[in-house]
């Protein structure tokens, strides 16, 4: 089974990774692209979706860590999946 790749693998910025997606859809959208070209754009932007999933996913756990406790908001220590 493949493994998620952690935020070291994928050090791209969650806005930078959404930025080169849309240039992707637009360059694909064009349509004035040899075959070859739009193939590897498509890898590409399904690539670039599942760096933006992850980052987001892990975006939702922190959040979902974060306590209310006696009046006061705290974080737990949480790990990303694959480090020690």
């Amino acid at each position: 089974m493949a493994r998620k790749k952690t935020e070291a693998e994928n050090p791209m910025q969650f806005e930078e990774a959404m930025k080169r997606m849309e240039e992707v859809v637009r360059r694909l959208e064009e349509g004035d692209i040899p075959l070859e070209e739009a193939l590897e754009l498509y890898q590409e932007g399904v690539q670039l979706s599942r760096v933006c999933a992850q980052k987001l996913e892990n975006i939702e756990t922190k959040i979902s860590q974060i306590l209310e406790e006696d009046g006061q908001v705290k974080q737990k220590a949480f790990h990303l999946e694959g480090e020690s």
